[in-house]
């Protein structure tokens, strides 16, 4: 995998001369002299979200991050206390004791980091069924000791407010609170100095993913803007569960039947037979027994054998194409996505294959 230099012109911020700067007696405050404005503490930001691309962008104005497969979190430090929210404004806090135990030790008073919750493979890699699995599933309510926080973004330092600074500043201050090497339950998202192309090469190599662009000038703004890019090496998008084929494969499951969504309406796009496990594959079947219907939500053929169900449950699929019909290419079954924090469906260009 690529990695990142050690940096020899970068410097944190305020240290921009050879001589350390040294603190001196602190004299008392003048009362006439104004104090140093704090910004309120935000309860909740909307995350900003990186915008899909089919190739990385390339140039100095760019910085490149692994893109971790996972639950978006912000973790919010407030003089010991700690709340982890998700990208749809739940408090999990209770789910991730590892996370939350690692932010109380952070050598500040305030913060709020922006990052992923992720189960690690033995490769290092993130692998989203694992965390899937280790908090119970789709609605399970297991709390995941396994799971780690990685932190790619600063957004409230010490009573500061600092979604306004270019992501390099906040860049800065991040490392500064989270060094490279922390290895704990809160971990650094490396930034990796390359050209995209070399960057999204070496982590399809290395079976991530894909990666992220973040431009290095721009603020933090909430939703997709176009600050982020990112770029995957294999393609995996939410699809919704039609049906599937009885068979002999774990939990009686021999294909799922797949839709995404066309202008406002359900299209079959094909089925998926691959990716289950004997653990996902009960609990997938556990949700699918509560949703049986009669008939299915959009037209698939023929299928006389098929079981139907009511289409709610949207499943991550990964996939290596279209076909010229509007079907998945080499697809397989990644978990069920959480309706309240990623339960967003495929939209199908009317282009698409």
């Amino acid at each position: 995998m690529v990695k990142r230099p050690s940096k020899s012109s970068s410097k944190p911020l305020l240290r921009e001369v050879e001589t350390p700067l040294k603190g001196s007696r602190r004299r008392r405050r003048n009362p006439e002299q104004p104090a140093l404005p704090f910004d309120p503490m935000p309860d909740r930001i909307e995350p900003c979200l990186a915008l899909l691309k089919p190739a990385p962008p390339n140039g100095h104005d760019w910085i490149f991050e692994i893109k971790w497969d996972g639950y978006r979190l912000s973790v919010h430090l407030d003089h010991g206390t700690v709340r982890i929210i998700t990208r749809g404004g739940h408090d999990w806090t209770h789910r991730f004791p590892t996370i939350q135990a690692a932010a109380k030790v952070l050598p500040v008073g305030t913060a709020i980091l922006d990052g992923e919750a992720v189960v690690l493979d033995a490769m290092g890699r993130s692998d989203f069924s694992a965390l899937q699995q280790a908090l119970g599933g789709r609605i399970g309510k297991r709390s995941a000791e396994e799971a780690i926080f990685v932190a790619f973004d600063l957004l409230y330092f010490d009573g500061h407010d600092l979604r306004n600074l270019e992501q390099e500043s906040r860049r800065h201050l991040l490392e500064d609170l989270i060094p490279a090497e922390a290895d704990g339950g809160i971990r650094l998202s490396q930034e990796i100095e390359c050209d995209g192309p070399a960057v999204l090469a070496a982590a399809c190599e290395h079976g991530l993913e894909g990666i992220i662009a973040k431009r290095r000038a721009e603020p933090y703004r909430s939703g997709r803007g176009g600050e982020w890019i990112k770029v995957k090496c294999i393609q995996s998008d939410g699809f919704i569960i039609l049906g599937f084929e009885p068979g002999s494969g774990y939990g009686g499951i021999g294909r799922l039947l797949m839709a995404a969504m066309k202008e406002g309406k359900l299209q079959y796009v094909g089925g998926v037979g691959t990716g289950l496990s004997s653990r996902s594959a009960a609990i997938l079947r556990t949700e699918m027994d509560k949703i049986v219907t009669t008939k299915p939500a959009a037209s698939t053929g023929r299928k006389r054998e098929a079981v139907w169900l009511k289409p709610v449950l949207v499943a991550e699929v990964e996939y290596r194409g279209w076909t010229g019909d509007q079907k998945l290419r080499h697809a397989s079954y990644k978990g069920l996505r959480d309706p309240d924090e990623n339960g967003e469906v495929f939209q199908l260009r009317g282009d698409r294959g």
